[in-house]
């Protein structure tokens, strides 16, 4: 792990799980073992580096709902009030945001005059910029500081807190349209967040959850996107199992490319609408690819092992021909995949990224430097892309780069969806 020969190791026994996040049960099976790794988006000052705390980064898997999760929970406070995710950055993040909200309003909410929506973990506001275009009354609530201040300034109205039934009471408002991208498997207050959306969300209300999608993720070998602000893996299955919970069903759901493979998924108030054929379907396919079976993640865990051997051949190989290497992104994710391959600046040079608060800072665990990209002076032989998951992006913009000679290796490809 780069320089960290002795990590500053934290493991508080309180903080361990003891029964399923989702269904109460004790029957918690160890599926996949990544050892400690740090908090993953806790980029680094120099002054810091080589202090940074290291937890423990397993999944454990429910024998009774099927739910894979992790037996850690690094407290919500550490991870979400001054993280650097800036979810404006990427045009192809937004252009999905985009999609989604012309998809919700043309679907369910065409006509109607006054209409609002909120956003739970809203970042900058650029999925509610979209909505906002769309005639909607738009709010946010946004736990770390910095996004919700960028999204207050630029005229979305955001709350910097915590969303749970007590910040959502506060609103005194019920919603049409409540949206949860990227957030509904971070959520440690996992019962009181659906208790406030059951709460809030008006009677004929939709609430779009979008999620990574675990089948996708075994599939792709996405090991990466198992980090510690993902405290929840989910299927179809057990996502319903967690909303049945709080009378809440969902009634369609489809997948999308976005970051490799996500649910994008329609719920509202249990007994409202019917199921539709395509969610139908989806479930169906779960059930024959034996998505929700322990075995599969056994499976997994050992095509992770593999994946170790199969990339640092690759950078062993790449340094004997003395090439050199820059990290293409430095995406939370990334950190999971440095950490357990064990690779730091033995191998990596710098990790180039376009977000400018990642401006000076160093990756946690392997300490690799991060530089702006507009501001690069130098260029590699070979580009290792962390940010895999905005390909066609990548590659698409740096076309030039590729007609230079330079590699751009991806340790996950994702499959077309």
């Amino acid at each position: 792990m780069g320089d960290n020969s002795s990590p500053n190791i934290v493991c508080d026994p309180e903080r361990l799980i003891k029964k399923c996040r989702v269904c109460d049960s004790t029957n918690l099976q160890l599926a996949i073992d990544l050892g400690f790794q740090p908090w993953g988006n806790n980029f680094l000052k120099k002054e810091d580096v080589g202090k940074e705390p290291f937890y423990p980064l397993r999944v454990v898997f429910c024998i009774d709902c099927s739910t894979p999760q992790l037996d850690y929970t690094v407290p919500k406070e550490t991870m979400f009030a001054e993280h650097t995710y800036l979810s404006g950055i990427t045009k192809t993040l937004s252009e999905h945001f985009r999609s989604v909200a012309e998809e919700i309003d043309n679907r369910f909410f065409k006509n109607i005059s006054h209409k609002s929506v909120l956003d739970i973990g809203s970042n900058d506001g650029t999925q509610l910029k979209h909505f906002k275009n769309l005639g909607y009354e738009v709010r946010g609530v946004e736990s770390a500081e910095i996004p919700a201040k960028i999204a207050n300034e630029s005229g979305i109205p955001t709350v910097h807190a915590f969303f749970n039934l007590d910040s959502a009471r506060k609103l005194n408002k019920k919603f049409d349209v409540i949206n949860a991208a990227g957030i509904f498997f971070h959520l440690e207050e996992l019962h009181s967040v659906c208790d406030a959306i059951k709460e809030i969300l008006a009677e004929d209300g939709v609430f779009a959850v979008q999620f990574l999608y675990m089948k996708r993720i075994v599939e792709n070998s996405a090991f990466d996107q198992i980090y510690h602000e993902h405290l929840l893996y989910y299927n179809l299955k057990n996502v319903e199992t967690l909303l049945n919970r709080h009378g809440l069903s969902m009634f369609d759901a489809y997948l999308s490319p976005i970051h490799g493979g996500s649910i994008i998924g329609f719920v509202t108030h249990t007994g409202k609408r019917e199921r539709s054929p395509q969610l139908v379907s989806l479930v169906e396919q779960e059930i024959e690819n034996k998505s929700n079976e322990f075995s599969t993640y056994l499976q997994f865990a050992k095509r992770i092992e593999e994946m170790k051997k199969e990339n640092l051949n690759y950078f062993g190989e790449a340094k004997k021909q003395g090439k050199r290497i820059f990290g293409m992104g430095a995406p939370v994710k990334g950190n999971t995949l440095l950490n357990y391959f064990g690779v730091g600046t033995d191998y990596l040079d710098y990790l180039v990224e376009k977000n400018e608060l990642r401006r000076g800072l160093y990756s946690p665990g392997s300490h690799i430097p991060i530089v702006i990209e507009k501001e690069l002076t130098e260029l590699p032989d070979i580009y290792y892309v962390l940010a895999w998951n905005f390909k066609k992006e990548i590659l698409a913009n740096n076309q030039a780069l590729i007609d230079k000679g330079i590699e751009f290796y991806f340790p996950v490809n994702p499959k077309e969806v």
